[in-house]
């Protein structure tokens, strides 16, 4: 079974939410404070594993699975806002094409795979047939059997070709998916987000479950586990996953040579030329 994520930093929890009991007796939602001060420590922290995996050559990959509004989006926001998008790469696919949909299902996949010193961050992955493609009948039950048969093989194979392979399950109460996706209807901002899938899905709770709960089971390997994180919290999850992924990646600090900026050039005549800009003016929506 997935193992829960634990973020140690110096040797102390974060503060895991385990179950709804915890999380609803022990726990105050992180306040927005806090919670920035502590991501960026970690922030400093991913900027060191990123110069180090560039500089040893590594390969990551990291997998993204959860509940719809469990925070998948939100966390490997949080991850990449302060690292190059040329080191940690996101890979998000669209609905696969006709050719794509005769291929060996995992292989669309593949070309994505990390080459060395990068890290590569799946917004949803191989695991679409697990979940979605299964309960939503996309495909044949069949065809989910094999998928699960296969999946421990192939990862174990990725992990063998040098990967390192990092795969998390966010997961939320049905409270408070409801309260996000009642956010998603009447504000604005995140109506994009809702789509006609996600009500499809909303009314197949236990379905879900029911696909989860097999996914684990058939492919929470000893060379590729599941982490789970409860997101109700979706601040404090952030905080867990970014501490825990930087436990299981070893990593030291490289040296920096301290940086001093050089003497700027003289202008030898140079003035700037008399003609008219196209400058932004004010916008009329911050008079509003």
């Amino acid at each position: 079974m997935a193992k829960h994520v634990k973020a140690w930093k110096h040797g102390h929890a974060e503060g895991l939410l385990t179950n709804h009991a915890v999380e609803d007796a022990s726990y105050e939602k992180l306040k927005r404070r806090t919670y920035e001060k502590k991501l960026a420590k970690l922030h400093i922290e991913l900027v060191k594993l990123q110069q180090w995996i560039v500089h040893k050559g590594l390969k990551v990959c990291i997998v993204f699975e959860g509940r719809d509004t469990a925070g998948k989006g939100g966390t490997i926001k949080a991850i990449t806002e302060r690292v190059s998008p040329r080191v940690f790469r996101v890979v998000a696919l669209p609905a696969p094409t006709e050719r794509e949909k005769s291929q060996m299902y995992i292989q669309r996949y593949i070309p994505h795979l990390p080459a060395a010193g990068e890290i590569v961050i799946f917004d949803r992955s191989w695991y679409n047939r697990a979940g979605v493609e299964r309960v939503m009948g996309f495909c044949a039950d069949q065809q989910v059997k094999q998928f699960l048969d296969a999946v421990p093989k192939v990862e174990k194979a990725i992990i063998e070709s040098g990967v390192v392979l990092l795969k998390y399950w966010l997961d939320v109460s049905p409270e408070e998916q409801t309260r996000r996706l009642e956010a998603r209807i009447d504000d604005g901002r995140k109506v994009w987000k809702l789509s006609p899938m996600d009500l499809k899905s909303y009314s197949r709770w236990y379905d879900y479950s029911r696909a989860r709960d097999d996914m684990f089971a058939a492919t929470d390997t000893p060379w590729a586990p599941w982490y789970m994180a409860r997101s109700d919290d979706k601040r404090r999850a952030r905080l867990n996953i970014i501490s825990h992924m930087l436990s299981r990646i070893p990593y030291e600090e490289l040296p920096r040579e301290k940086v001093k900026l050089p003497k700027r050039q003289a202008p030898e005549g140079y003035r700037e030329p008399d003609y008219a800009y196209k400058m932004v003016s004010e916008c009329r929506w911050t008079n509003e």
